[in-house]
């Protein structure tokens, strides 16, 4: 559908999701009247957007719509047929559109999109490439799925020629079951890594598979593909490509990262390109997951012109979106952490690399099943296999099971069998209070706790981290 710029008021219906917030702020900042719907109005995004001066209905009623007039509404993935706000939009004939249409005509069209696709690091790697590009001086346009800690945002609109954007797979609206990547006009994509995820929409990996195939197919023929070769899955993509292709990975592909260590908070490596060496870098993050996030940002600046001593400069001082190993708090000793990780890979990386970079640390992991792929039976035994690399690991109950089928649904008690099973240490509760009851009476100082969820996980991380002091005073 061709959007016109001729509209003044846009509603959006969905408000409070991360991508849809931010595209408010977006076109709050380019001056249209905007205004906003969501069934559960909170922070941290109502305060986002009270901050913002953008005015938030609380609960959808054909009624919003009719007070604001709009010219367009902006419908969010997660609403449906039978939502008030998108009967009335169909019945009325007003425009409406996605999320990802409208950030496509309004904001990335006539700009030069660099879109990060794959199962994991997305959030990461488009954080990291757009800190590399505004340390260059190159006034980037950026999208991504969380609070960047460089920017202090999840958006910016730049001067420069370049929009950066997270490339989700997930379908993009009730009206178009496409995954939102396919309308971003890329002419960099970062493919880079691919696995069986979002096990609510796609029925096995084939299915996933074709959507990035779709992906592939969409990039020019002067563009660039920057793949991860190390996922069999992107590898297999790559005779399709019409494009030029990089490929990296550790110590395979066009561009390496090799001799990776630990160095005090973050992580040295080295980078070959070819076989030779091209410029040694360090993140002040751990584990090599975030050296192959790193790894492909480096590509895709090196792509546009940047040089690697300004590329070294801003990974230096590069600063984690909210919620990946975000430290909480420290206690006595005790360091509690926030983690985003959601899948069994994610939550292994995330695992590995504090093993790696804390040796000696007795580390606790705290799992919420609560993602559509998390709460459900097919990953018992990688999340178990997962989970079993922290000295502790504790699993709660699956977040709204009632949704799922029983049959569907993941047990934790049959993680806990299996990890214990394996010589590990495992236990479940059935209530928050319990789990911060059990940590803080057995962490000692020196151990490191995560916490990993895609939710709000019931205010845990300040409870534990409260509780910990109240026991240590």
């Amino acid at each position: 559908m061709r959007m016109n710029e001729g509209y003044s008021r846009i509603f959006l219906s969905g408000i409070c999701g991360t991508a849809m917030a931010s595209l408010a702020g977006m076109l709050k900042a380019r001056g249209y009247d905007v205004s906003g719907s969501d069934a559960a109005v909170y922070p941290p995004m109502s305060t986002f957007l009270e901050q913002l001066g953008i005015s938030v209905f609380e609960g959808f009623s054909e009624q919003n719509i009719e007070q604001v007039k709009p010219d367009l509404v902006v419908i969010g993935n997660a609403l449906s047929r039978g939502n008030p706000e998108v009967e009335h939009t169909l019945d009325s004939g007003i425009r409406y559109a996605s999320m990802a249409e409208t950030v496509k005509e309004l904001f990335i069209r006539g700009k030069r999109s660099i879109v990060v696709a794959g199962t994991h690091g997305k959030t990461t790697t488009t954080a990291m490439l757009a800190w590399i590009l505004e340390s260059a001086n190159r006034s980037p346009s950026f999208l991504v799925g969380g609070i960047t800690g460089n920017f202090g945002s999840s958006f910016q609109l730049g001067e420069g020629e370049d929009f950066v954007i997270e490339g989700d797979e997930y379908d993009t609206a009730f009206f178009d079951k496409g995954p939102k990547f396919l309308h971003y006009l890329p002419r960099i994509a970062l493919i880079k890594n691919i696995e069986f995820d979002h096990a609510d929409i796609y029925r096995d990996l084939e299915a996933i598979e074709l959507s990035f195939r779709r992906l592939v197919n969409i990039v020019p023929r002067r563009g660039l593909i920057v793949a991860g070769i190390g996922s069999p899955p992107v590898a297999d993509l790559l005779p399709a490509a019409k494009s030029r292709v990089a490929t990296f990975g550790i110590e395979e592909g066009d561009w390496q990262a090799r001799r990776i260590r630990p160095e005090g908070d973050g992580t040295a490596f080295e980078v070959v390109l070819r076989g030779e060496f091209w410029f040694h870098f360090k993140i002040p993050l751990v584990g090599r997951f975030n050296v192959l996030n790193a790894l492909s940002a480096i590509v895709a600046a090196d792509e546009v012109g940047i040089s690697p001593e300004d590329i070294q400069a801003a990974l230096a001082t590069f600063k984690n979106v909210q919620r990946r190993l975000e430290v909480c708090g420290k206690v006595d000793g005790v360091t509690v952490y926030d983690d985003f990780a959601h899948h069994p890979t994610a939550v292994r990386e995330t695992l590995g690399g504090m093993r790696a970079q804390f040796p000696d640390a007795r580390i606790w992991a705290i799992f919420e099943p609560r993602s559509q792929t998390s709460r459900r039976r097919i990953f018992e035994e990688e999340f178990a296999r997962s989970l079993g690399l922290a000295d502790v690991a504790i699993i709660t109950r699956v977040h709204s099971p009632k949704h799922l089928e029983s049959a569907e649904v993941l047990s934790p008690e049959r993680v806990v069998q299996k990890i214990g099973e394996n010589g590990g240490e495992a236990h479940t509760f059935s209530s928050t209070a319990e789990i911060v009851s059990f940590v803080a009476a057995n962490a000692r100082s020196g151990d490191r706790v995560v916490i990993m969820s895609n939710g709000a996980f019931d205010g845990i991380h300040g409870r534990l981290v409260e509780s910990l002091r109240g026991l240590r005073e």
